[in-house]
């Protein structure tokens, strides 16, 4: 599933539209279309999308359709890059690690 999200968010347009909602809280459909030179019926698709891979939700109020973060779809997001983070992140001190043993072994060895 939070592969879906990243799918998502490969396309920029989507990644415009997830800006401009994370930005401003809540966006109608409406609102959102008026920013791209495009179709509404094409940002509908990219909204949809984003929808179903949980980075959007989307509530009904009379006709309209206001889009916010999805605050549970965005925390698994935010988890795995920390994850990510966490492991490059170790494995960078393991790395600097080694480098300060070579450099010990080099100094003493030049002594």
């Amino acid at each position: 599933r939070i592969m879906d999200a990243f799918a998502a968010l490969a396309d920029e347009t989507r990644r415009e539209i997830v800006r401009m909602v994370a930005k401003n809280g809540r966006l109608t459909s409406t609102r959102i279309s008026q920013n791209f030179k495009m179709s509404p019926p094409a940002i509908s698709q990219h909204l949809k999308v984003l929808r179903e891979a949980k980075v959007l939700q989307m509530e009904k109020e009379a006709q309209m359709r206001i889009y916010s973060l999805n605050e549970s779809g965005m925390l698994e997001v935010e988890d795995w890059l920390e994850d990510i983070r966490n492991l490059w992140s170790k494995r960078l001190d393991r790395l600097d690690q080694y480098v300060q043993k070579i450099k010990k072994e080099r100094s003493r060895d030049q002594k």
